[in-house]
């Protein structure tokens, strides 16, 4: 009996399954879909699928180096005829790693177990739909948007906070045109026409995660027609200088009217409550008359943001409420120009820049990394040459290389490349350079320079006039002269030279004086004696035959006079 039943299973079609194996084929191509904490198990089966059914199984790792975790039923997928499950109530923990897997099943057979499924519940989830809320009231729409799991008690998204939504709105119409704006939890939709019917969805998304949701299901809402109520302020605009914050804002109304500014920080319109009427005021900004207020006292920090509006109230104590208006400061704000002064020194052009603002807003120092833009050029009488330009991020700067006895011009640009902005520039501020000091003494050399030069060359021509005229006194006017006892003796002047030539016959001569008076005396004779001595020594006009007769006339001379 045994070897015939054996023959009968090689016979027919089920030898498979008598050898220990198995006709059905694993499931395919496992996917889930998760959207918030909803997740479904899904895959394709190609065989004949009419008494197939489909379980699966699942284990989690909360410590992702072991491997060696059991495999557990998984709840809601079990003995399932379509092919997908919902498994939602086994996944508890939504940020560990999962292993999922599916085979199909008869009565009589198994398939293997399909290729795993690898997943983080957190990573694979997709954002739900938010829930809306509308109202349509004096020409505008109120929306109010509950975050996706609102009434969950097991979440996916904790930090509904960080939930930013987008808006679609278009009107109901043939030619619809599509209007994306963002949108806070509580909001009003304005710029809208009057009477007319537009259609809306809401998408919740998470920025920091990179994430998008479901669209919300399309909500369609009439308006209404819009009240024209002048007491209301219109044109509410904010005007922002280093930091100073003015609201400015229109007035209709002819009679009397008062203001009072309501402002609201901007992280409270995150919030899913209304807030429209815990508005707080603004400090001097209550009850006046005026349509300008300055409410630079709330701006707090730079980071944040706000929300203004303003209520006007008439005589009767009926009040109006403007349009709200958003206060970023860093993005709202303009710069103002910065302070300059300039001064010269060691041929250098010091430029000294007061911050927007003063030094002491730290406001503007600390977030906007300003720089500054630097133009400085020569200022001619004719006309501005072409000016320079350098950027420096220090509030003190130089400028090198100028021309001595030059007027320079300066004006600066405060700047930020992070928020894009820039200030106007400074006004002109001028300063002339110095005169060089280098060309005094330049002329000063040049000078005594030439005056040396000067000095010897008319040093050199008295040298040579003195000796020109020394040598025509020479010639012209000699120096030498015949001694005055010999040319005016005894107060008698020579008819003749006294002296006689070698050519000349010479004579004795003896001198003898008509009237010898007592009084003469023995210097008289030595004088006498000595001007003849000084005549005898004289070589050019005395000879040896002179000599012999010169000595009897002096001795006959003494004796007479003896």
């Amino acid at each position: 009996m045994a070897i015939a039943g054996l023959l009968s299973c090689l016979l027919v079609a089920l030898a498979p399954r008598c050898a220990g194996g198995t006709n059905l084929k694993s499931p395919q191509d496992i996917q889930v879909y998760a959207v918030n904490t909803n997740f479904t198990l899904r895959w394709n089966y190609t065989e004949d699928d009419t008494h197939v059914m489909f379980s699966a199984q699942y284990r989690w790792f909360e410590d992702f180096e072991t491997d060696e975790t059991e495999w557990k039923e998984l709840p809601g997928c079990q003995n399932v005829t379509l092919t997908e499950c919902d498994f939602s109530s086994a996944i508890t923990d939504y940020y560990v790693k999962h292993h999922l897997r599916v085979r199909a099943e008869t009565r009589e057979d198994k398939s293997p177990w399909s290729r795993i499924f690898e997943m983080i519940p957190y990573y694979i989830a997709q954002i739900g739909p938010p829930g809306i809320e509308l109202q349509s009231t004096n020409g505008v729409i109120k929306i109010k948007v509950s975050p996706p799991e609102a009434n969950r008690v097991q979440k996916m998204w904790i930090d509904y906070l960080s939930f930013k939504y987008n808006l679609v709105i278009w009107e109901k119409s043939s030619k619809a045109e599509f209007r994306k704006q963002s949108i806070f939890p509580t909001d009003t939709i304005t710029d809208l026409a009057p009477e007319t019917t537009y259609c809306l969805k809401v998408q919740a998304t998470l920025p920091l995660d990179a994430q998008e949701g479901l669209f919300s299901p399309i909500h369609c809402i009439k308006t209404t027609q819009k009240a024209k109520d002048l007491l209301c302020p219109t044109n509410v605009r904010v005007l922002a200088l280093n930091m100073m914050f003015h609201l400015h804002w229109n007035s209709q109304y002819k009679q009397r009217v008062s203001y009072t500014v309501q402002y609201l920080l901007g992280y409270l319109k995150k919030l899913h409550s209304d807030h429209s009427a815990n508005w707080p005021h603004v400090h001097g900004c209550e009850n006046i008359t005026n349509t300008k207020c300055n409410f630079s006292s709330i701006i707090t920090t730079a980071l944040g943001f706000y929300y203004l509006r303003v209520q006007a109230m008439n005589e009767y104590n009926r009040s109006c409420l403007s349009d709200e208006v958003k206060v970023d400061p860093l993005v709202t704000n303009e710069i103002g120009p910065p302070i300059v002064k300039v001064d010269i020194s060691d041929a250098l052009l010091h430029i000294q820049i007061s911050p927007p603002g003063g030094s002491e807003n730290k406001v503007l120092r600390d977030h906007y990394d300003l720089s500054y833009r630097v133009l400085y050029w020569k200022n001619s009488s004719n006309n501005e040459e072409e000016m320079k330009m350098k950027v420096i991020k220090q509030t003190i700067g130089t400028v090198s290389d100028l021309t001595p006895s030059t007027l320079y011009c300066v004006k600066v640009q405060a700047f930020s490349e992070a928020y894009n902005k820039s200030s106007h520039f400074s006004k002109d501020e001028c300063i002339r350079t110095a005169g060089d000091k280098m060309l005094p003494l330049i002329i000063l050399a040049t000078f005594v320079s030439a005056l040396i030069a000067v000095l010897l060359v008319a040093t050199l021509i008295i040298f040579v006039l003195y000796q020109a005229y020394n040598q025509i006194k020479y010639v012209f006017f000699p120096s030498c002269h015949p001694p005055s006892n010999i040319e005016d003796l005894g107060g008698q002047p020579f008819s003749h030279p006294y002296l006689l030539t070698t050519e000349e016959p010479t004579e004795n001569f003896r001198i003898i004086e008509s009237i010898i008076t007592e009084e003469t005396n023995q210097i008289d004779f030595k004088d006498y004696k000595h001007s003849k001595q000084s005549s005898r020594d004289s070589g050019n006009y005395s000879n040896d035959d002179d000599t012999s007769g010169s000595k009897v006339s002096e001795e006959v001379l003494e004796k007479e006079i003896v």
